[in-house]
Protein backbone atom coordinates (compact mmCIF):
# COMPACT_ATOMS: atom_id res chain seq x y z
CA UNK A 1 0.00 0.00 0.00
CA UNK A 2 2.78 2.24 0.78
CA UNK A 3 4.91 1.70 -2.66
CA UNK A 4 1.05 2.49 -4.26
CA UNK A 5 0.69 5.50 -2.61
CA UNK A 6 3.89 7.05 -3.17
CA UNK A 7 4.05 5.32 -7.03
CA UNK A 8 0.80 7.69 -7.23
CA UNK A 9 2.24 10.92 -5.87
CA UNK A 10 5.34 10.87 -7.98
CA UNK A 11 2.84 10.59 -11.24
CA UNK A 12 0.31 13.44 -9.74
CA UNK A 13 3.82 15.32 -9.36
CA UNK A 14 5.04 14.54 -12.72
CA UNK A 15 1.56 15.44 -14.73
CA UNK A 16 1.35 18.85 -12.89
CA UNK A 17 4.58 19.31 -13.81
CA UNK A 18 3.88 18.55 -17.29
CA UNK A 19 0.39 20.83 -17.09
CA UNK A 20 2.98 23.77 -15.55
CA UNK A 21 5.72 23.69 -17.94
CA UNK A 22 3.63 23.65 -21.56
CA UNK A 23 0.52 25.56 -20.02
CA UNK A 24 1.07 28.83 -21.04
CA UNK A 25 -2.63 30.37 -19.91
CA UNK A 26 -5.06 31.74 -22.44
CA UNK A 27 -2.77 32.93 -24.74
CA UNK A 28 -4.47 36.50 -25.33
CA UNK A 29 -2.71 39.09 -27.29
CA UNK A 30 -2.67 41.43 -24.47
CA UNK A 31 -1.33 38.79 -22.25
CA UNK A 32 1.61 37.66 -25.06
CA UNK A 33 2.62 41.36 -25.32
CA UNK A 34 2.55 41.61 -21.51
CA UNK A 35 4.77 38.69 -20.97
CA UNK A 36 7.21 40.30 -24.05
CA UNK A 37 7.37 43.71 -22.45
CA UNK A 38 8.21 41.86 -18.88
CA UNK A 39 11.00 39.86 -20.56
CA UNK A 40 12.41 42.74 -22.45
CA UNK A 41 12.49 45.55 -19.33
CA UNK A 42 14.11 42.17 -17.75
CA UNK A 43 17.29 42.35 -20.30
CA UNK A 44 17.58 45.80 -20.17
CA UNK A 45 17.64 46.01 -16.08
CA UNK A 46 20.24 43.19 -16.28
CA UNK A 47 22.31 45.30 -19.42
CA UNK A 48 22.30 48.39 -17.36
CA UNK A 49 23.04 46.79 -14.12
CA UNK A 50 26.37 45.48 -14.62
CA UNK A 51 28.73 48.87 -14.45
CA UNK A 52 28.77 48.41 -10.79
CA UNK A 53 29.64 44.62 -11.31
CA UNK A 54 26.42 43.92 -9.10
CA UNK A 55 25.71 40.50 -10.91
CA UNK A 56 29.35 39.25 -12.31
CA UNK A 57 29.42 36.71 -8.80
CA UNK A 58 25.89 35.42 -9.74
CA UNK A 59 25.37 31.87 -11.17
CA UNK A 60 24.64 32.09 -15.06
CA UNK A 61 22.45 28.30 -14.00
CA UNK A 62 20.85 29.62 -11.26
CA UNK A 63 20.00 32.61 -12.94
CA UNK A 64 18.44 31.39 -16.01
CA UNK A 65 16.76 28.98 -13.46
CA UNK A 66 15.46 31.44 -12.25
CA UNK A 67 14.30 33.17 -14.98
CA UNK A 68 11.94 30.42 -16.23
CA UNK A 69 10.84 30.62 -12.97
CA UNK A 70 9.73 34.41 -13.01
CA UNK A 71 8.68 33.90 -17.09
CA UNK A 72 6.17 31.40 -15.88
CA UNK A 73 5.00 33.66 -12.76
CA UNK A 74 4.40 36.94 -15.20
CA UNK A 75 2.57 34.66 -16.99
CA UNK A 76 -0.10 33.90 -14.14
CA UNK A 77 0.20 37.76 -13.27
CA UNK A 78 2.32 36.59 -9.80
CA UNK A 79 4.50 39.23 -9.27
CA UNK A 80 7.53 39.00 -6.29
CA UNK A 81 6.57 41.74 -3.25
CA UNK A 82 8.14 44.85 -3.37
CA UNK A 83 9.76 43.59 -0.04
CA UNK A 84 11.46 41.71 -1.81
CA UNK A 85 12.12 43.36 -4.86
CA UNK A 86 13.54 46.29 -1.79
CA UNK A 87 16.39 43.77 -0.27
CA UNK A 88 17.05 42.49 -4.09
CA UNK A 89 17.92 45.90 -4.71
CA UNK A 90 20.05 46.76 -1.72
CA UNK A 91 21.62 43.23 -2.07
CA UNK A 92 22.88 43.92 -5.74
CA UNK A 93 21.27 40.46 -6.63
CA UNK A 94 18.44 39.94 -9.12
CA UNK A 95 15.09 38.51 -9.07
CA UNK A 96 15.59 35.46 -11.56
CA UNK A 97 18.96 34.48 -9.35
CA UNK A 98 16.65 34.86 -5.79
CA UNK A 99 14.18 32.70 -7.59
CA UNK A 100 16.96 29.73 -8.23
CA UNK A 101 17.95 29.90 -5.15
CA UNK A 102 14.55 30.00 -3.81
CA UNK A 103 14.22 26.85 -5.72
CA UNK A 104 17.52 25.01 -5.16
CA UNK A 105 16.27 25.43 -1.35
CA UNK A 106 13.18 24.13 -1.30
CA UNK A 107 14.79 20.98 -3.14
CA UNK A 108 17.49 20.92 -0.77
CA UNK A 109 14.98 20.50 2.16
CA UNK A 110 12.89 18.34 -0.03
CA UNK A 111 15.80 15.69 0.43
CA UNK A 112 17.40 16.49 3.31
CA UNK A 113 14.82 14.45 5.34
CA UNK A 114 15.34 11.40 3.47
CA UNK A 115 19.49 11.41 4.17
CA UNK A 116 17.90 11.80 7.77
CA UNK A 117 15.52 9.36 8.22
CA UNK A 118 17.20 6.46 5.97
CA UNK A 119 19.48 5.01 8.31
CA UNK A 120 16.12 4.77 11.17
CA UNK A 121 13.75 3.31 8.27
CA UNK A 122 16.41 0.88 6.68
CA UNK A 123 17.60 -0.07 10.90
CA UNK A 124 14.14 -0.05 12.58
CA UNK A 125 12.03 -0.77 10.05
CA UNK A 126 9.95 2.21 10.23
CA UNK A 127 7.29 3.65 7.78
CA UNK A 128 9.25 5.46 4.55
CA UNK A 129 5.93 7.19 4.98
CA UNK A 130 6.87 9.67 7.88
CA UNK A 131 9.78 10.91 5.78
CA UNK A 132 7.13 12.02 3.02
CA UNK A 133 5.97 14.67 5.51
CA UNK A 134 9.13 15.69 6.52
CA UNK A 135 10.01 16.15 2.92
CA UNK A 136 7.64 18.41 2.36
CA UNK A 137 7.66 20.71 5.10
CA UNK A 138 11.25 20.83 4.53
CA UNK A 139 10.72 22.18 1.37
CA UNK A 140 8.68 24.82 2.70
CA UNK A 141 11.07 25.85 5.44
CA UNK A 142 13.58 25.74 2.92
CA UNK A 143 12.01 28.29 0.35
CA UNK A 144 11.59 30.51 3.33
CA UNK A 145 14.71 29.97 5.00
CA UNK A 146 15.76 31.67 1.51
CA UNK A 147 13.49 34.72 1.91
CA UNK A 148 14.55 35.10 5.38
CA UNK A 149 18.26 35.22 5.17
CA UNK A 150 18.03 37.84 2.31
CA UNK A 151 15.41 40.25 4.89
CA UNK A 152 18.63 39.75 7.30
CA UNK A 153 21.43 40.19 4.84
CA UNK A 154 19.66 43.28 3.59
CA UNK A 155 18.44 45.25 7.25
CA UNK A 156 22.44 44.85 7.82
CA UNK A 157 23.19 46.41 4.44
CA UNK A 158 20.87 48.88 4.19
CA UNK A 159 21.60 50.18 8.17
CA UNK A 160 25.29 50.18 6.49
CA UNK A 161 24.38 52.52 3.15
CA UNK A 162 22.30 54.55 5.96
CA UNK A 163 25.01 55.36 7.62
CA UNK A 164 26.82 56.35 4.44
CA UNK A 165 23.85 58.67 3.09
CA UNK A 166 24.73 60.71 6.58
CA UNK A 167 28.22 61.13 5.64
CA UNK A 168 27.02 61.71 1.67
CA UNK A 169 24.60 64.52 3.01
CA UNK A 170 27.61 66.21 5.54
CA UNK A 171 29.61 65.97 2.50
CA UNK A 172 27.00 67.75 -0.04
CA UNK A 173 26.08 70.41 2.38
CA UNK A 174 30.35 71.53 2.36
CA UNK A 175 30.55 71.48 -0.95
CA UNK A 176 27.39 73.47 -1.45
CA UNK A 177 28.71 75.91 1.23
CA UNK A 178 31.74 76.15 -0.85
CA UNK A 179 29.53 77.29 -3.90
CA UNK A 180 29.62 74.59 -5.83
CA UNK A 181 26.22 73.78 -8.05
CA UNK A 182 24.06 71.00 -7.14
CA UNK A 183 25.68 68.52 -9.76
CA UNK A 184 29.18 69.28 -8.77
CA UNK A 185 28.60 69.03 -5.35
CA UNK A 186 26.93 65.45 -5.65
CA UNK A 187 29.86 64.17 -7.95
CA UNK A 188 32.32 65.85 -5.64
CA UNK A 189 31.22 64.10 -2.79
CA UNK A 190 30.62 60.66 -4.14
CA UNK A 191 34.10 60.70 -5.52
CA UNK A 192 35.55 60.34 -2.11
CA UNK A 193 35.11 56.90 -1.32
CA UNK A 194 35.27 53.50 -2.76
CA UNK A 195 33.06 51.88 -0.53
CA UNK A 196 29.75 49.77 -1.84
CA UNK A 197 27.54 52.33 -0.79
CA UNK A 198 29.49 55.16 -2.39
CA UNK A 199 30.17 53.68 -5.40
CA UNK A 200 26.40 52.77 -5.95
CA UNK A 201 25.46 56.39 -5.71
CA UNK A 202 28.31 57.57 -8.29
CA UNK A 203 27.20 54.99 -10.48
CA UNK A 204 23.49 55.88 -10.19
CA UNK A 205 24.92 59.80 -11.02
CA UNK A 206 26.83 58.35 -13.74
CA UNK A 207 23.88 56.57 -15.41
CA UNK A 208 21.72 59.56 -14.91
CA UNK A 209 24.25 61.70 -16.63
CA UNK A 210 24.61 58.99 -19.71
CA UNK A 211 20.59 58.64 -19.93
CA UNK A 212 20.25 62.17 -19.80
CA UNK A 213 18.57 62.68 -16.04
CA UNK A 214 18.98 64.94 -13.30
CA UNK A 215 21.07 63.46 -10.88
CA UNK A 216 18.78 64.00 -7.47
CA UNK A 217 16.02 62.67 -9.77
CA UNK A 218 17.94 59.20 -10.26
CA UNK A 219 18.83 59.09 -6.23
CA UNK A 220 15.56 59.39 -5.83
CA UNK A 221 14.84 56.59 -7.56
CA UNK A 222 17.70 54.62 -6.11
CA UNK A 223 16.07 55.61 -2.54
CA UNK A 224 12.70 54.17 -3.85
CA UNK A 225 14.45 51.24 -5.28
CA UNK A 226 16.04 50.30 -2.33
CA UNK A 227 13.63 51.23 0.59
CA UNK A 228 15.76 53.70 1.87
CA UNK A 229 13.67 57.14 2.51
CA UNK A 230 16.46 59.11 3.81
CA UNK A 231 17.97 58.94 -0.07
CA UNK A 232 14.60 60.22 -1.30
CA UNK A 233 14.36 63.45 1.14
CA UNK A 234 17.57 64.08 0.03
CA UNK A 235 16.82 63.52 -3.83
CA UNK A 236 13.78 66.24 -2.97
CA UNK A 237 15.94 68.83 -1.09
CA UNK A 238 18.20 69.08 -3.63
CA UNK A 239 15.34 69.28 -6.48
CA UNK A 240 14.20 72.13 -4.08
CA UNK A 241 17.71 74.02 -4.43
CA UNK A 242 17.91 73.31 -8.66
CA UNK A 243 14.41 74.40 -9.00
CA UNK A 244 13.61 77.14 -6.96
CA UNK A 245 17.61 78.16 -5.63
CA UNK A 246 15.88 77.35 -1.74
CA UNK A 247 18.96 77.07 0.53
CA UNK A 248 18.91 73.87 2.25
CA UNK A 249 22.55 73.68 3.66
CA UNK A 250 21.86 73.82 7.03
CA UNK A 251 18.68 71.51 6.65
CA UNK A 252 21.31 68.69 5.22
CA UNK A 253 23.65 69.03 8.28
CA UNK A 254 20.66 68.92 10.05
CA UNK A 255 19.11 66.08 8.19
CA UNK A 256 22.43 63.95 8.91
CA UNK A 257 22.80 64.63 12.39
CA UNK A 258 18.98 63.38 12.90
CA UNK A 259 20.41 60.37 10.56
CA UNK A 260 23.35 59.68 12.86
CA UNK A 261 21.58 60.18 16.31
CA UNK A 262 18.57 57.64 14.59
CA UNK A 263 21.68 54.91 14.22
CA UNK A 264 23.00 55.30 17.77
CA UNK A 265 19.75 54.83 19.18
CA UNK A 266 19.24 51.78 17.18
CA UNK A 267 22.81 50.47 17.98
CA UNK A 268 22.35 51.17 21.12
CA UNK A 269 18.46 49.00 21.30
CA UNK A 270 20.85 46.16 19.08
CA UNK A 271 23.22 45.96 22.01
CA UNK A 272 20.96 45.95 24.95
CA UNK A 273 18.78 42.95 22.90
CA UNK A 274 22.42 41.20 22.78
CA UNK A 275 22.71 41.95 26.29
CA UNK A 276 19.18 40.24 27.27
CA UNK A 277 20.28 37.29 25.31
CA UNK A 278 23.61 37.02 26.73
CA UNK A 279 21.91 36.73 30.09
CA UNK A 280 19.53 34.04 29.05
CA UNK A 281 22.09 31.61 27.91
CA UNK A 282 23.98 32.17 30.93
CA UNK A 283 20.45 31.80 32.68
CA UNK A 284 20.07 28.31 31.38
CA UNK A 285 23.96 27.06 31.17
CA UNK A 286 23.59 27.81 35.36
CA UNK A 287 20.35 25.71 35.30
CA UNK A 288 21.75 23.03 33.56
CA UNK A 289 24.49 22.47 36.17
CA UNK A 290 22.65 22.91 38.91
CA UNK A 291 20.93 19.81 36.99
CA UNK A 292 23.88 17.96 36.32
CA UNK A 293 24.71 18.34 40.50
CA UNK A 294 20.78 17.86 42.01
CA UNK A 295 20.59 14.75 39.79
CA UNK A 296 22.79 12.16 41.20
CA UNK A 297 21.21 13.05 44.93
CA UNK A 298 18.04 12.94 43.21
CA UNK A 299 18.28 9.19 42.18
CA UNK A 300 19.73 8.20 44.80
CA UNK A 301 16.65 9.26 46.64
CA UNK A 302 14.56 7.47 44.66
CA UNK A 303 16.30 4.62 44.67
CA UNK A 304 16.21 4.33 48.35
Amino acid sequence: MTLILLAGALTGVGVLSLVVIFDRGAGTPAAELARLDAARQRTQQSASLTADRRHQSESVRVRHLGARIATLLESRAIRVPVSVRADLAVMGRSIETHLGMTVLAAVAGLFAPFLIFIPLVLGAGASPVIPVWFAILGALGGSILATVQLRSEATERRRDFRHVVSAFLDLVAMNLAGGRGVPEALSAAADLSNGWAMVRIRDTMESARLQGVTPWAALGDLGDEMAVKELSDLAAALALVAEDGAKVRDSLSARAVSMRQRELSDSESRAEARSQSMLVAQLLLCLGFLVFLIYPAVAGIAEL
